[in-house]
């Protein structure tokens, strides 16, 4: 699924998936900096999505649903030069039509670099 998509171009890796809970990693590189150097609000913005997609698509009947982003915020609190950037996200609301998740996305030491909450459309599937 991942193949020929912005996760792959961004160099996004999944690392962890259970019910609730998605990790993924991105590279801060040529690929997701912007003019200046520095990571791109953007690409941190694709990362959190990315998460809260997977995160709610695994919380959903795959038979009959889908799901889609609704809407995402982000605040970026730190800049981002070079090396790795980690995305934890975690459920906050599961319901039958959306979902609310919330996301960190962190440096190396741990350090927050954006935090953003994405809400989710459950979708019904036409058969």
């Amino acid at each position: 699924m991942i193949k020929d998509t912005l996760v792959e171009a961004l160099g996004i890796e999944i690392t962890h998936i259970e019910k609730g809970k998605v990790i993924a990693a991105m590279p801060v590189d040529e690929r997701t900096k912007q003019p200046f150097g520095l990571l791109h609000g953007g690409a941190s913005v694709a990362l959190a999505e990315t998460v809260a997609s997977v995160g709610a698509y695994e919380l959903v009947d795959k038979e009959t649903e889908g799901v889609a982003g609704l809407e995402i915020n982000a605040n970026h609190v730190r800049p981002k030069t070079e090396g790795v950037v980690t995305a934890v996200g975690t459920v906050l609301h599961q319901g039958k039509s959306t979902m609310v998740w919330d996301i960190k996305i962190t440096d190396e030491q741990d350090r927050l670099i954006c935090v953003s909450r994405c809400t989710m459309a459950v979708i019904k599937l036409k058969k």
